[in-house]
């Protein structure tokens, strides 16, 4: 595993700045390894997949696991905010960094991850394969 390591600024699109940051540097298979740091913009789709919410108040982020495969990330958050009351589900677009957000990527080498479509979930879902 070759390790990818950098730091979002305030404004920053947590999953658009990830996906750029693995189109750029030609990752095609990366898993989460740490995300750490705050939002003061949020917005998740919640479990079942059909409802999205979106907050503007700060949260810090206090978990993230997902995988990336060509430049399309798939995340899922936890988020809590100041009563630490703790909001969690599908991190999408919209997601803005307050003033920073430590993250580290494992690159698996080994591997390629692709994306396509499942007819029995509707999603398109990630391929496995060995390099």
């Amino acid at each position: 595993m070759k390790e990818h390591a950098f730091r979002l600024t305030k404004g920053s699109d947590l999953k658009i700045s990830i996906e750029k940051y693995c189109i750029e540097h030609q990752i095609s298979a990366t898993v989460v390894l740490s995300l750490v740091g705050c939002v003061d913009q949020a917005h998740l789709r919640m479990a079942g997949g059909k409802i999205s919410k979106k907050w503007n108040k700060d949260f810090e982020i206090v978990g993230c696991t997902g995988t990336v495969s060509s430049g399309k990330a798939h995340l899922h958050a936890v988020l809590s905010d100041i009563d630490a009351i703790c909001y969690g589900g599908h991190l999408q677009e919209g997601c803005l960094v307050n003033t920073t957000c430590e993250v580290v990527l494992g690159e698996l080498e080994s591997y390629e991850f692709t994306r396509e479509e499942d007819e029995s979930t509707g999603y398109r879902e990630i391929v496995i394969r060995n390099k």
